[in-house]
């Protein structure tokens, strides 16, 4: 078995991502800079600091969830586990194709192509592994985990659930490198029609986001 990490090197569409929802904060300042104009300076401080702070927990977070997701390929299966200790199982007979997939742990990184930027993690998508397979949540899970693995549809000739696997959020070019070296080791099929620009999330038939 094989392990898979992400790459936590320093990104400037990370910092940039991280600090963006601080713009939110701007009309909270502006109402206590007008009820208190005597204190401007203050508050500006009081301002950046905090918005500093935000972006710092952010980042801990975001560095937190990335330490915690790990691919995992074996000679049976695959599998892909979060900072929750959720974990999402695809048996490699029951992978059926590689697709446009959702994952709740976006990587920074986005791929150059033709002149166009392509975005290939990012914005919640990724290229992934789709099927049937297993998907296992820790008794404390949060309630929104819960709930989506309960509309995960079933089949009911096996049990299995309907998941998706997001290896792109560990390595957005995984198809040209070691991952996709192993998948075309055990199931070099997947390969034979490949998802094209503009194809629908698999996510949105119910399959399965790993999550932060």
């Amino acid at each position: 078995m094989e392990e898979f990490r992400m790459a936590r090197a320093f990104s400037v569409a990370t910092v940039v991502r991280l600090f963006l929802p601080s713009v939110l904060l701007i009309p909270i300042w502006l109402v206590f800079i007008a009820f208190i104009p005597d204190r401007l300076i203050e508050l500006v401080f009081l301002a950046a600091g905090a918005t500093v702070v935000f972006a710092g927990v952010r980042l801990v977070r975001w560095r937190q969830a990335a330490a915690a997701t790990v691919a995992r390929l074996s000679s049976e299966d695959v599998e892909m586990e979060d900072w929750y200790g959720s974990r999402v199982r695809l048996a490699w007979r029951n992978v059926e194709r590689i697709d446009v997939v959702e994952s709740r742990i976006p990587s920074p990184r986005t791929i150059t192509r033709a002149g166009r930027i392509d975005v290939r993690t990012g914005a919640r998508q990724c290229i992934g592994l789709v099927g049937w397979g297993e998907h296992e949540i820790p008794h404390n899970a949060p309630n929104w985990l819960l709930a989506h693995r309960a509309r995960l549809p079933i089949d009911p000739a096996t049990g299995l659930q309907r998941i998706s696997i997001p290896l792109g959020v560990v390595d957005p070019l995984w198809e040209h490198g070691p991952m996709g070296a192993q998948v075309r080791q055990h199931r070099p099929d997947l390969f034979q029609s490949t998802v094209a620009p503009g194809t629908h999330s698999a996510s949105r038939t119910g399959e399965e986001p790993v999550s932060p």
